[in-house]
């Protein structure tokens, strides 16, 4: 895919596996949840990874899934106080900060968009300081409906004015990547270094990177080229 600078207005970012390390994210709720909830309820840890992993999957693609409220009242567990407990884990992509301030250089409207909690939010916004990077930031939750839902991105435009065809949306959800294309996005990338813990796998469907650094055009350029890796 080329990616024509001028072209693009909007740039729509994800917030975890995109421009956070999802290791966070992927051992609080596969490994520090689960040890907590064990120890509540007198189990093995086996069973409580078990038992949970059933739970998180029924929700998945709702905005369920990334809810604390929810999760805390359906485990009896305080699940942003146990964020806190490993926020320590919480990190940047490398490149992240580089390619914001690109995108701030050359006047784009760069927009935080998450299925994320407004706690998470809070947390992680606190923690990076990536936020004043942004012209704004748009839950899911404000929406109404998670982004893997095929409404959500005509349903954004009550929240950001953009323009489909001048716009550029970064995720490390195919799915999400899937609803946005058929909107009519016209720029997308995969990002397939989501977690510092992985080996990355580009996308089959969809131009990949690893880092956003290969989005940074050459010095004096405006375009790049991007394929699988």
């Amino acid at each position: 895919m080329d990616i024509d600078w001028n072209t693009i207005d909007t740039v729509l970012l994800d917030m975890d596996g995109t421009l956070l390390d999802r290791h966070f994210d992927d051992h609080f709720w596969l490994e520090h949840v689960p040890m907590r909830w064990a120890a509540r309820n007198g189990t093995t840890l086996e069973h409580a990874r078990t038992h949970l992993h059933a739970l998180f999957r029924s929700q998945e693609k709702t905005l369920n899934w990334t809810d604390l409220d929810y999760w805390s009242d359906r485990l009896k567990l305080d699940i942003p106080l146990l964020k806190r407990e490993v926020e320590h884990l919480i990190a940047v992509h490398p490149f992240v900060v580089e390619f914001l301030l690109f995108l701030k250089q050359h006047r784009k409207a760069v927009w935080l968009v998450t299925n994320a909690h407004s706690k998470t939010l809070d947390l992680k916004l606190k923690t990076t300081r990536i936020g004043a990077y942004f012209d704004g930031v748009v839950s899911a939750h404000q929406v109404g409906l998670p982004k893997e839902d095929d409404r959500f991105w005509g349903a954004l435009q009550g929240f950001i004015t953009y323009d489909p065809e001048r716009s550029l949306l970064g995720e490390d959800s195919e799915t999400n990547l899937g609803t946005a294309q058929r909107f009519g996005i016209r720029y997308l990338v995969y990002v397939s270094r989501f977690s510092s813990t992985i080996k990355p796998l580009a996308s089959r469907r969809f131009a990949s990177i690893e880092y956003f650094s290969r989005l940074i055009p050459a010095q004096g350029e405006m375009s790049v080229t991007i394929s699988t890796e």
